[in-house]
């Protein structure tokens, strides 16, 4: 999500094909040697109209290991990411996306590699090239502050200090502030993580955490997330936390953090993650990850909560609609991630109706009466609301009302046209078929007709595709 502003083994195959329609080339041999392979660069990205310079082609990345020292009084970082990837081509030189501090080294499989950096890519060369399917790792050391990214909605992200620690939230760009990587919702991975903060400072990140080690004054957490992940949902922020730890009542591990300042006010949103998680499981299917959370923190310069996948990450006081958006996304943004931004409905539409579900479910108001509420469905014909094709809000207005409500509409529209049955079967297949994967509103069209058995051309047509209000449902 980002909200507030309003912001809140099919992998492989899928990202490996993504990459390599980006990146085919004629195979020419080489001249006098005709068996010799083409060695070429890998693309600069992946071609994403909305951020153009996000991803990498040649490579799909596998594994991160990022490890770091973090002083927040000096704000200073001491870092080394090591990827894990595997070559989807013959490639003489390949791009990483990363905005943070100064490189210090850099090696491709313990070799030294030269290596160039301008604006968000790090142009690798490495020697000896690399062979298409070969395994590679490249270890990036480097060291300084962060950089704090601005977003094209004046919105803030990737390393943004607070005063206690960091809050650290990548989405859509931020990612590459703090590590090298691909940084593209295509190319998920798994990640581990290694922070040393000074003693009595916490660390928390994605996954489970697999140790904690105090000595020297220093103490080192790591984090291991074992199920693949997009880059922009990575996290490892920093400050003076209350930790609990709990399961939900199927068994799921539930960590928080919460700011000590922050514990009265977000206690009710908190205390009903356990139920949330086994409501969503009921109706989208079983919970995709290992473990789950929340991570409360005090960063009053950033305004929103975001999906951070297993522990979504709050910049104050949590509230329960929020806790709910958040957590839908770890089924609907995180297991199952848009191919393209544009698509950014997909997750904010199916989090903010898992919202209405969940108000409904508690004895709130009913989705359809949101759904026909003045900041929805009756707004004006003549509103700007109706004036944006869903399907390309663009990168200013990608977390506003348009995704997040008008994506809601259409699923509760949807809804009413396949009836309940379908629907929720529909929603179920979605993220099931989907998961760990990435997918388009097109295939969200052919799951509905599928499950319904129906033709939905002028449904979504109406609904997705074109600018004004649909006509009465």
């Amino acid at each position: 999500m980002r909200i507030s502003r309003i912001r809140g083994a099919a992998l492989a195959t899928a990202v490996g094909a993504l990459l390599g329609a980006q990146v085919a080339h004629p195979a020419l041999a080489a001249p006098g040697n005709p068996g010799a392979p083409r060695y070429s660069a890998g693309t600069a990205s992946v071609g994403d109209p909305y951020f153009p310079d996000q991803g990498n082609g040649g490579f799909d990345v596998k594994h991160y290991d990022i490890a770091f020292t973090y002083d927040p009084a000096s704000r200073h970082m001491d870092a080394t990411t090591t990827i894990t990837a595997v070559a989807t081509q013959d490639m003489d030189q390949f791009n990483l996306d990363f905005r943070g501090p100064e490189i210090t080294e850099l090696k491709v499989d313990k070799h030294p590699a030269s290596f160039t950096r301008d604006g968000q890519e790090l142009v690798v060369t490495p020697r000896p090239k690399l062979k298409s399917g070969q395994v590679f790792t490249v270890t990036v050391k480097y060291a300084g502050t962060p950089p704090v990214i601005t977003d094209p909605d004046g919105s803030i992200e990737g390393w943004v200090p607070t005063d206690d620690g960091a809050f650290v939230a990548g989405e859509p760009q931020g990612a590459p502030a703090w590590f090298p990587g691909s940084d593209h919702p295509t190319d998920k991975a798994t990640f581990t993580f290694r922070a040393t903060v000074p003693e009595g400072v916490t660390a928390v990140g994605n996954g489970q955490l697999l140790s904690q080690k105090t000595e020297n004054g220093t103490t080192t957490f790591v984090w291991d997330s074992t199920e693949p992940m997009a880059t922009y949902l990575a996290t490892m922020t920093i400050g003076n936390f209350v930790v609990n730890e709990s399961r939900t009542p199927s068994g799921i591990p539930v960590y928080t953090a919460v700011d000590p300042r922050l514990v009265a006010g977000s206690a009710n949103a908190v205390s009903k993650i356990p139920d949330m998680i086994e409501y969503f499981s009921s109706i989208f299917g079983p919970y995709p990850f290992a473990s789950t959370g929340a991570i409360v923190d005090r960063a009053p310069n950033v305004g929103y909560a975001l999906e951070t996948q297993t522990k979504p990450i709050f910049s104050n006081t949590a509230s329960v609609g929020t806790m709910a958006h958040e957590l839908a996304h770890q089924w609907y943004g995180d297991s199952v991630t848009p191919t393209r931004w544009s698509d950014i409905w997909l997750n904010e539409g199916f989090a903010t109706y898992a919202t209405w579900l969940w108000t409904e479910h508690t004895g709130g108001a009913s989705a359809q009466t949101t759904f026909n509420s003045s900041s929805n469905y009756g707004r004006a014909a003549t509103s700007s609301f109706w004036q944006t094709v869903l399907t390309d809000p663009g990168t200013v207005d990608m977390f506003g009302s348009v995704p997040y409500n008008r994506g809601a509409m259409t699923l509760h529209a949807l809804r009413g046209k396949i009836g309940d049955t379908a629907f929720f079967k529909l929603i179920k297949d979605w993220a099931a078929d989907n998961r760990y994967g990435n997918a388009d509103t097109a295939a969200f069209i052919r799951g509905a007709e599928k499950v319904s058995g129906m033709d939905l051309t002028a449904f979504f047509d109406v609904w997705v595709f074109q600018k004004g209000k649909p006509s009465a449902w």
